[in-house]
């Protein structure tokens, strides 16, 4: 496998574009879905269940489509998966037991893993988390640059890189964006918060008050200019000043910032949505009266 390194990803990629070419002429077996086990290299680690369910049916009602592509496993009597994870699965959903294959008696690692990528990277639904996990192996296992993937995939390489910060993330950031808890949106407002502690808690909120992307980004930046503010001040707090901030808190259930100055101060009081913000106008209203 090491020895594509270096080569770039038109020598890797030229490979498996070219297998369909070299099984025309062969026969498409029928195989039992249960003797076929997962490609190692596949891309996609999170499956639309929905997706899935409407090619199950499609696969009741018209056939499979096209034929998955395995590789015999003598060692085990099985078959390994080259491509169409999404059409075996499917397969197994529709209740078939046997499966259209085509099988390849050898193929490399680089050939499997180049074959899983050019049926996924394509792929609209492609989530960013497992999108970023296959440029990684691209790059660390076959020693591909970030420009050639960029090229490759038609996208800029500011765009590729950004993509892989994704994975700077904390892993229950990144399993919800696989699970579409989040968006990728969501994703890159929370990198945008360096700090970790503040990142996951923000995560937790963000989930908890179902913030959109743009709210998000709001709040991290209100979050960032915070962190940064505290960290040009002394943070001396009087007792008096932190018990009060802790009142404040408690009575409007949000975050309250007492900022003390030789001469009067500042009262920052933190909302995350509308809703919040309706709820402190209401309980500082009734305080009023």
């Amino acid at each position: 496998m090491r020895q594509a390194l270096g080569r770039g990803i038109d020598a890797l990629i030229s490979k498996a574009q070219n297998q369909p070419e070299n099984f025309r002429g062969r026969s498409v077996q029928k195989i039992p879905v249960d003797r076929i086990f997962p490609n190692r290299f596949q891309p996609r680690q999170v499956f639309n269940e929905d997706s899935l369910n409407e090619l199950a049916q499609s696969i009741k009602k018209h056939g499979l489509a096209q034929p998955v592509i395995v590789i015999k496993d003598p060692s085990r009597d099985a078959y390994e998966l080259v491509a169409g994870e999404r059409r075996l699965r499917a397969s197994k959903m529709a209740g078939l037991e046997d499966i259209d294959a085509i099988i390849r008696t050898s193929i490399g690692d680089e050939e499997k893993l180049a074959l899983s990528l050019i049926e996924n990277l394509q792929r609209e639904d492609l989530n960013a988390i497992d999108l970023a996990l296959a440029y990684k192996r691209l790059i660390k296992e076959f020693g591909i640059s970030q420009t050639e993937i960029a090229s490759y995939c038609g996208k800029s390489k500011s765009a590729v890189s950004n993509t892989l910060r994704l994975l700077d993330l904390d892993d229950d950031i990144q399993k919800s964006v696989q699970t579409g808890a989040i968006t990728e949106g969501h994703a890159r407002a929370l990198l945008a918060v360096p700090d970790k502690g503040r990142r996951e808690r923000l995560f937790h909120l963000a989930i908890e008050k179902k913030m959109n992307v743009r709210e998000l980004e709001d709040t991290a930046r209100e979050i960032n200019s915070f962190s940064g503010n505290r960290k040009k001040s002394s943070f001396k707090k009087s007792p008096e000043v932190a018990d009060s901030e802790s009142r404040l808190q408690k009575l409007l259930g949000t975050k309250v910032d007492i900022r003390c100055r030789k001469k009067g101060g500042t009262i920052v009081i933190h909302y995350y949505s509308f809703e919040d913000f309706d709820k402190i106008v209401e309980i500082l209203g009734s305080r009023s009266r």
